[in-house]
């Protein structure tokens, strides 16, 4: 069983990199520190975005892999319209 490599925040990039176990293969991906703000924290000034990605783990790695299921190209790069909640989809 393969462990996903630890999610950390990138500076030189301000995204979160992460990883997805997709058929026990971890996937790469990737969500900017802007749409981790904008989707879960838009009224905060002090938003961490590792913090962010942390408490909404689960929501982001089902976004992964709806867009994986729509073609696989790894990097995931996550973008906003990716993390409308399910309902509003």
């Amino acid at each position: 069983h393969a462990m996903s490599p630890t999610a950390f925040f990138h500076p030189d990039s301000s995204s979160v990199r992460f990883w997805v176990l997709v058929a026990d293969l971890p996937v790469g991906a990737t969500v900017s520190q802007k749409t981790l703000h904008y989707r879960y924290a838009p009224l905060r000034q002090d938003d961490d975005p590792l913090e962010t990605y942390m408490a909404h783990t689960t929501e982001i790695h089902a976004a992964v892999r709806r867009r994986l299921a729509a073609g696989p190209r790894e990097p995931v790069m996550l973008r906003e319209h990716d993390l409308v909640p399910e309902s509003a989809a």
